[in-house]
């Protein structure tokens, strides 16, 4: 039988004529690898014909390995190694930096470097993302260096990455910097340093080199218009979503974030339905945003109808929209569902557990059905059985839920055993809970925090001075009322700083359309019709005897500007 010699990747071995339809064969078998049963069955035929000494096939298995996110079968195989070239090295640390074990992926480099094998560009490449995931600006500027020294200082993709580090850290001066002495740039690293601008805020900056830009694709469009967004910009974004030659699934994604972000929750509906109308399919993000959407306005039949679209698409169900689901069905009202949602899910992280335990301290007749026990029981969970440590937010559920109940004296334990220090919104739950119970001598322990906390705040005074007056303690609600006359309530919220920015809004559900209502609004097409019921059931008010303090014709002139009394 004729025999040949054939090199690969600087790994040389005898092989049969017929090895290359083997070697075939298994690049096809790892490719196909659907379990970790099969890549190990695929992995013991290497070994046991030598396979697994060959660059080449060992690069295929590795990158197999990390699509599994199993870089311990890598490790594995790389020791068994007795002579890996650069393009195994490359695979290990691009396994790594893939799965989110930059430390390794820097430990493998330093190995290759002491094994004298030059790098490449994907090394660097790989390198730079590596030292962005663990913030390491003095190996990443190491690694710079090397990048000039080997001669990579032209290769676009390379430089890129560079960009993206520097911008990722908040050095934009060095970023900049990078961009600016490369030789040529295409429109990948233009949209990263516009994207590098866009994430500090710098939308100047960023639109400048958005209109310098020899040509754009649609991640420029989408980079511009995310960061209007972020910035509340609404009309700016608006006007780059509707200027785009072509949209995207993440363009319309983006858009609907936008408003949602912005509480504009009706128009991100709107440009979901119009999304769906032009045939792109959301994918699990879009769905996540929209369930919020419902969460915030209270409707709850289209919450319903966004689930069953949810399973009817065969969408993923993973944490992030299940722990929107929780949130939206507790917050609209359906507890039993939201409880339903969550036991019915078997991997729970940390969104799940923070959007349940939320749920069950909102819905505040928590001492029904244990509710409470419950609440405590999953607050405990997270520690005990799932390792997930608390963080405020938790603590402020579990605070909240406490004091609903009753429990304040269970409130301020927990307060006190806080791992961090409390803010003012725990302190913010127990004070409405001493309302709630009149409880006077916790409420000043509560008081005396938020004071310091929140010194110009006057909701808590408000709040103090009618506990005082149901206390009968008339002499604590004169000195509160000295700073609080309803004369000079704008004057004194404009020297406290505390002046509301936006008047509030409402949403009601009906007949599958939704209604948004605001302050003073006279938009509303029946406004005339609303704001006459308004007066017809003042009038019923008072006949029964029951005078209000302010009424809405008082509190506002028309436009909302000024407030009367």
């Amino acid at each position: 039988m004729i025999k040949a010699i054939t090199n690969f990747n600087h790994f040389s071995v005898p092989r049969l004529a017929t090895e290359p339809i083997k070697l075939t064969h298994i690049v096809d078998n790892l490719k196909k690898c659907s379990s970790l049963r099969e890549l190990e069955s695929v992995y013991a035929s290497m070994t046991k014909t030598n396979a697994n000494q060959d660059c080449f096939l060992m690069n295929q298995f590795i990158t197999t390995c990390s699509a599994f996110e199993r870089t311990d079968y890598s490790i594995l195989a790389f020791t068994q190694m007795k002579d890996p070239n650069v393009f195994v090295y490359n695979a290990m640390i691009r396994g790594f930096v893939h799965c989110f074990y930059p430390l390794k992926a820097l430990r493998f480099y330093l190995g290759m470097l002491r094994s004298q094998i030059r790098p490449t560009s994907y090394t660097f490449s790989s390198m730079v993302k590596a030292c962005a995931l663990v913030c390491a600006v003095g190996f990443g500027e190491t690694v710079h260096g090397q990048i000039w020294k080997i001669g990579f200082r032209s290769h676009v993709f390379v430089e890129t990455t560079l960009v993206d580090f520097y911008s990722t850290l908040g050095r934009i001066d060095e970023s900049k910097q990078v961009f600016d002495e490369m030789p040529e740039r295409d429109v990948f690293v233009w949209t990263t340093m516009i994207s590098a601008h866009a994430r500090v805020g710098d939308m100047g900056c960023a639109w400048g080199l958005f209109d310098e830009m020899p040509e754009r694709n649609t991640a420029t469009w989408n980079t511009m218009i995310d960061g209007y967004a972020r910035l509340g910009y609404v009309e700016a974004a608006e006007h780059l979503f509707n200027e785009m030659p072509i949209t995207d699934l993440i363009s319309w994604t983006t858009m609907i974030t936008c408003y949602v972000q912005n509480k504009q929750y009706t128009e991100g509906l709107a440009v979901f339905n119009e999304m769906k109308a032009n045939g792109v399919k959301p994918d699990e993000v879009t769905m996540s945003t929209v369930i919020s959407v419902c969460a915030h306005i209270g409707v709850l039949d289209l919450g319903k109808e966004t689930h069953l679209y949810v399973m009817h698409n065969g969408f993923d169900l993973d944490v992030y929209i299940v722990s929107a689901f929780i949130d939206m069905y507790a917050k609209c009202g359906s507890m039993d569902k939201s409880l339903m949602v969550f036991l019915k899910l078997w991997d729970k992280n940390l969104f799940c557990w923070n959007s349940v335990i939320e749920g069950l301290a909102v819905h505040g007749a928590c001492t029904h059905a244990g509710l409470v026990d419950e609440g405590r029981g999953r607050f405990l969970n997270m520690t005990l059985d799932y390792s997930i440590a608390p963080e405020i937010e938790h603590y402020g559920f579990m605070a909240d839920l406490f004091c609903k109940a009753g429990l304040l004296e269970d409130a301020l334990e927990l307060i006190g055993n806080m791992r961090m220090e409390p803010n003012s919104v725990i302190w913010g739950a127990l004070l409405g809970g001493c309302k709630l119970h009149k409880n006077l001598e916790i409420d000043q322990v509560a008081m005396d925090n938020l004071v310091v906390l929140e010194p110009n705040n006057s909701g808590y005074h408000t709040l103090l001075v009618n506990m005082y007056a149901e206390a009968n303690r008339w002499s604590e609600v004169a000195k509160l009322r000295a700073t609080l006359k309803v004369a000079k309530l704008r004057a004194t919220l404009k020297v406290l700083g505390v002046e509301k920015a936006s008047l509030g809004s409402s949403w009601i559900e009906m007949g599958r359309k939704i209604h948004q209502f605001a302050a003073s609004d006279r938009y509303h097409p029946t406004s005339v019709e609303i704001y006459s019921l308004m007066n017809e059931l003042d009038g019923q008010l008072k006949l029964t005897g029951y005078v209000t303090e302010l009424f809405h014709s008082d509190l506002f002139m028309k436009n909302g500007d000024d407030i009367q009394r």
